[in-house]
Order: structure tokens, then C-alpha cells, then sequence
């Protein structure tokens, strides 16, 4: 099914921004702060699928099967690097103030599906935050884990972002998928210069 105004909500970044809750801790250092509408979660997912390059990067050690905003719209991407600059880094400078915004080292959707990619393996990103926004919630199983933490992303709605600090002490996974297809977007902030 495509909704005929898609191609404007999404290069326009029309009926996206979703302000209606404030930044809220839970589970240690696990933050969920409002992003996204749920009508914008859809027509990112209708976008991504209609690019159709949902595949797995060669050189990724924890491969996914992915698509980047970049690939969907470079204005797409564009619009997402300042959103977060603007929206998300300053609720996200409350609970860590040192940090810095460098932009996006990069923001995809990632799907789960039976037969395809069921799960993904435990693994820590390469970036400075990184966050996860739920597109979609009619599926079974599938859950962002972070076992270290006992926290999993079940209870987080459609297109709130959930942000956590990417390296050594969040390693997490996507549990086994049961039934549906998950839609996901990963969000990865570039980590300073002075670090790579």
C-alpha cells in the first residue's frame, strides 16, 4: 500500500517531527525521547522498501540487512543529521553534558524478517551515541536487548528514539524475530575527531 503524499513527507521531512514527550532514563545510561510521528515511521518504511536495496555491507562485522537514508534521499539524510543537532543532542546533553555533536556517521532502517535476517548478534557500534527508532510494532519477537542493563526497547512506542553511549558498556542484540516483519531505524553520531 502507498500513501500518495509520501515522496513530499519524505524529501520534505513533512508530518515527522513528533515534540509531545520529554527525555526519560530507562535503564542506566538508556534514554527514550520523542522523534518521529508514527505516520513518518510509515512512510520511511514505504520509502525503504521502494529503494529496495535492503542487503548486508560487505566490510560490516555484525551485517544487517539495511538500507541508508543516504540511499533512500541525500536530503532525507541531511534533514535527520540536523533534527537530531537540533532536537535530540540538547535533551541528550541534559544527561551527558560533555558531549559534542559531530553529525551522523550514518542512519538506516534495518529489517527483520523470517527466512532473511531473524536476529542480530551481540555487538558494541563504532560511534560516539547511537540511538534506534522503532518504525513499526506489528511483529512478534524481535526486541533490542542490552543484557547488561536488563532493558529492552518492547515497551518503547513507534518513533520515540532510545539512545544510549555506543562503546564498551552497552553491547546489545535483536533477539529472535517470531513473526511479521521489524522495521528499525539506526542511528549512528560520529564519533570526535580526536578519537578516531
Amino acid at each position: 500500500m502507498t500513501d500518495p503524499d509520501d515522496l513530499q513527507r519524505v524529501l520534505g521531512y513533512v508530518d515527522a517531527i513528533d515534540d509531545s514527550g520529554d527525555i526519560t532514563e530507562v535503564g542506566p545510561e538508556l534514554f527514550v525521547m520523542s522523534f518521529w510521528t508514527p505516520r513518518f515511521c510509515a512512510a520511511i518504511i514505504r520509502a525503504a522498501e521502494a529503494v529496495g536495496a535492503f542487503e548486508p555491507q560487505p566490510d560490516d562485522p555484525v551485517p544487517g540487512h539495511e538500507v541508508s537514508l543516504g540511499v533512500i534521499s541525500p536530503r532525507l539524510f541531511e534533514y535527520v543529521q540536523a533534527d537530531i543537532g537540533q532536537r535530540l543532542w540538547p535533551q541528550l546533553r541534559r544527561a551527558w553534558p560533555y558531549i559534542d555533536y559531530h553529525g551522523l556517521r550514518d542512519a538506516f532502517v534495518i529489517r527483520y524478517a523470517l527466512g532473511e535476517q531473524e536476529s542480530l548478534r551481540i555487538h558494541h557500534d563504532v560511534a560516539q551515541v547511537s540511538a534506534s527508532i522503532k518504525l513499526n510494532d506489528d511483529y512478534a519477537g524481535g526486541e533490542l536487548e542490552f543484557p547488561l542493563q536488563g532493558v529492552t526497547n518492547a515497551s518503547v512506542a513507534v518513533g520515540a528514539a532510545l539512545a544510549w553511549p555506543s562503546l564498551v558498556t552497552h553491547p546489545h542484540q535483536t533477539n529472535q524475530l517470531l513473526s511479521g516483519v521489524k522495521y528499525a531505524l539506526t542511528i549512528w553520531c560520529e564519533l570526535p575527531s580526536y578519537i578516531e
